[in-house]
């Protein structure tokens, strides 16, 4: 029996080592076992292809020519788009002491080995290393959250928006929608993080927030009017600005608001979908122009001559 079947398809090892018979040696009890490998030979060889290749785990050897082996975990650690879940090991031919592992342990390796190595120890551990892996990754496939932000992902928006439609339709209550981008004009890396982070610290306890893709975030609003979308924008700008004052954030929103759910013939999630188109259309006008908030009747309305 080889490790491809204990799991649901042949994981993906990257290993990163500009020694070749090291490589090797670590291919050799790999590959016979079920395992796919794919080789980078330096540290920054390694960050590209952990975000391009998408590996099930990694192994990096520490003394690689351009970057540390646990420089490379810290980064990929301190990286956003890198997966929480997947496992790195750190392999050593050099010192492998107390503050080595430490160090290690500190930059969010797994596990961190000295050479040489033993198969059979290595193949346990990566067993172990994956199982938990790929029943992580199940989990957040099943999950109503998003694992970067901690905020509702599309599914868990969707069965929210359920709930509170019929609470709202019950109460004869208005219900708004808005969704939410940075200006493209201000946005530097990493601050549409920044914007869900204000949303998940921030926001109402009455109001659904969640992220709709990778720079859009939506908040359903229930017995809210129209009249609060704009202070809502500006209260989360001025939140932003104090985060990081040397590089303010502007935001732009679409909307759409239904002042009593039980007259109209929309359900939330329809209101939800209106709101993002007239999100869409102020995203495709330049940045730096001055409008910041659209409704969807504003977006909906035919261009004048």
């Amino acid at each position: 029996m080889t490790e491809r079947d204990h799991f649901p398809r042949a994981p993906l090892v990257l290993v990163a080592n500009d020694q070749e018979w090291s490589a090797r040696s670590l291919e050799s009890i790999l590959a016979p076992n079920g395992y796919a490998v794919l080789r980078a030979y330096t540290g920054r060889q390694a960050l590209e292809r952990a975000q391009s290749a998408h590996p099930d785990l990694i192994i990096l050897d520490a003394q690689m020519p351009d970057l540390h082996g646990v420089e490379v975990c810290r980064q990929l650690r301190a990286d956003p788009r890198f997966p929480a879940t997947v496992p790195i090991i750190i392999t050593t031919a050099g010192p492998s002491g107390r503050a080595q592992r430490l160090e290690a342990y500190q930059a969010g390796a797994w596990e961190f080995l000295g050479q040489p190595l033993d198969g059979e120890s290595l193949l346990l551990r990566l067993q172990t290393f994956l199982t938990a892996k790929f029943e992580a990754d199940s989990l957040l496939e099943e999950s109503l959250l998003d694992p970067a932000t901690g905020l509702y992902n599309m599914r868990g928006l969707s069965r929210r928006a359920r709930e509170v439609g019929a609470d709202v339709v019950r109460r004869h209550a208005p219900v708004t929608c808005v969704v939410l981008a940075a200006d493209p004009g201000t946005a530097p890396n990493g601050s549409a993080l920044s914007v869900g982070e204000i949303l998940r610290q921030h926001g109402r306890a009455s109001d659904v927030i969640g992220r709709l893709g990778e720079s859009e975030f939506a908040v359903i609003a229930p017995s809210t009017p129209a009249s609060g979308v704009l202070h809502l924008v500006e209260r989360l700008e001025r939140l932003l600005q104090d985060q990081a004052a040397d590089a303010p954030l502007r935001l732009r929103a679409g909307y759409c608001a239904v002042p009593d759910l039980s007259a109209a013939r929309l359900d939330v999630l329809q209101i939800l979908l209106q709101a993002t188109s007239a999100l869409r259309s102020l995203m495709a006008e330049p940045a730096g122009t001055a409008a910041r908030v659209r409704s969807f009747e504003e977006a909906s309305r035919p261009a004048t001559s």
